[in-house]
């Protein structure tokens, strides 16, 4: 039985994923088989502007990778994070230190960090954790 903040939190992520345009994809594996490069190809199919950080890659997807987050060279509406949830609060860090700051950030499945949420919702950024940004947008959007 879905409970109403379930209920709102899904048409909230419908609405934000409708609306952004681009995503930083922190951990992003050139390795066709994993799930990150799975749902990096995705949500570049699916029209986003994806920007690869990985600090061991110079370009996935055909793309140019960033070694970390302050490295990118503009603005992004969503944070997207496959790393170790021990290693989230050092992302958090970074995203803290861009201008803007984005829209939300996005722990994937498995991924959970209450802290480093916290500091994320108390800048005003929507924080989404252990979910996963494809079977969601597939879901919500239909596609």
């Amino acid at each position: 039985m879905l409970t109403l903040d379930a209920i709102q939190q899904s048409s909230q992520i419908s609405c934000l994923l409708r609306e952004i345009t681009s995503i930083a994809i922190a951990g992003l594996s050139p390795k066709e088989q994993r799930p990150s490069n799975m749902v990096g190809r995705y949500l570049l199919e699916a029209g986003y502007t994806i920007f690869p950080v990985n600090p061991g890659q110079k370009e996935i997807l055909g793309e140019i990778c960033y070694p970390d987050i302050i490295s990118l060279p503009r603005s992004v509406d969503l944070i997207n994070i496959f790393r170790k949830s021990t290693e989230v609060p050092a992302i958090i860090d970074q995203v803290m230190e861009m201008d803007p700051l984005p829209r939300a950030i996005w722990m994937q499945q498995g991924i959970v960090n209450e802290s480093a949420a916290a500091v994320a919702r108390d800048k005003g950024i929507f924080v989404v954790m252990d979910r996963c940004i494809k079977v969601d947008h597939a879901n919500l959007l239909h596609r």
